[in-house]
């Protein structure tokens, strides 16, 4: 798979983890407060494209045997991605207004900010292409 489709595909599953982390977010902000849901969105979120890209983006690079020990390290690779992600989202909930639209505007501008650090990751590191022997 090219790099160019692969990124696309990875773009398209993190408007799908897009759409869970809002969605995640609009359900608990009233009970866990603007920065406790927004980090159990990201979880929720990030568990969400871990198991997309696994069988969708990444579906060619070798698999994995142990899923867990997987899940682990992606999780703490998005935790890169997701730190900027959380910083941006953050900073511009806590300057400006705190209503539901507002809030998915900021997830949306985090999640644009995290994309790089998440993407050079999942696909440099954790799904990077085995090299052939010579």
């Amino acid at each position: 798979m090219s790099i160019d489709r692969q990124f696309v595909l990875f773009c398209v599953v993190g408007a799908a983890g897009f759409g869970v982390d809002v969605a995640t977010l609009a359900l608990t902000h009233n009970m866990l407060g603007v920065y406790g849901a927004r980090l159990l969105s990201f979880l929720v979120a990030a568990t969400a494209t871990w198991l997309l890209n696994r069988y969708l983006t990444f579906r060619h690079s070798p698999a994995a045997v142990d899923l867990l020990r997987e899940y682990g390290r992606y999780m703490g690779l998005m935790a890169g991605g997701g730190a900027v992600n959380y910083l941006v989202y953050s900073c511009l909930a806590w300057r400006f207004e705190q209503g539901t639209s507002w809030l998915f505007l900021y997830v949306a501008i985090g999640s644009i900010a995290g994309l790089a650090v998440n993407y050079i990751g999942a696909s440099r590191w954790l799904y990077r292409p085995m090299k052939s022997p010579r």
